[in-house]
């Protein structure tokens, strides 16, 4: 199978030629269809080249994980930021989507393999998602900590029953309104 997306590489930036290349990979194939020979086939380069940037095809997947985490942190940043007077209900629901339109990449990043401890990119990506949520929850540190991760704690578990498909959506149902209901009884 070619796994060519139709853009040789010909610009000054080959990491992230290489990153948005694994991106589509993974979407398209999941993590098993993640190779450094095949990100290079993708982006048109010789097969050592992704090389200069990840040293091994878990360092790519490290660097995925961090992408996904600064994904999703502005999309939590974005809603911290707005007007609305529920954030937290809206967080969820953003959460909740970001795991459904990006399932390969959000199973990445939570991956039990992806161990934080000695990458110090992926603590500080991870965490930076984590502190927009514990900041939105409120309180002093403690208070807001066991706020955020009793919210973080209810909508991964929601993200991954559907993903996982325990949770079927029926036919004609509308999935965003089910995410908000179900939200909005925690």
């Amino acid at each position: 199978m070619s796994t060519s997306l139709n853009s040789p590489y010909h610009h000054g930036n080959l990491r992230q030629a290489l990153l948005e290349a694994a991106l589509i990979i993974l979407q398209r194939d999941g993590e098993a269809g993640l190779g450094l020979r095949d990100i290079a086939r993708a982006v048109g380069v010789s097969p050592a080249a992704p090389y200069r940037h990840f040293d091994s095809r878990a360092a790519l997947l490290e660097a995925l994980a961090v992408t996904g985490f600064q994904r999703f942190t502005a999309a939590m940043e974005d809603v911290a930021a707005s007007p609305v007077p529920d954030k937290m209900m809206l967080m969820g629901k953003t959460y909740v989507l970001f795991a459904l339109e990006n399932a390969n990449l959000f199973r990445l990043m939570f991956s039990a393999e992806l161990k934080r401890e000695g990458r110090p990119g992926l603590r500080m990506a991870a965490d930076a998602a984590f502190d927009t949520l514990r900041h939105v929850s409120g309180g002093d540190v403690q208070a807001g900590r066991i706020a955020a991760l009793a919210a973080w704690a209810r909508v991964h578990g929601l993200a991954v029953l559907l993903l996982d498909g325990q949770i079927a959506i029926r036919a004609g149902e509308d999935t965003e309104a089910l995410i908000a209901e179900v939200i909005g009884h925690l």
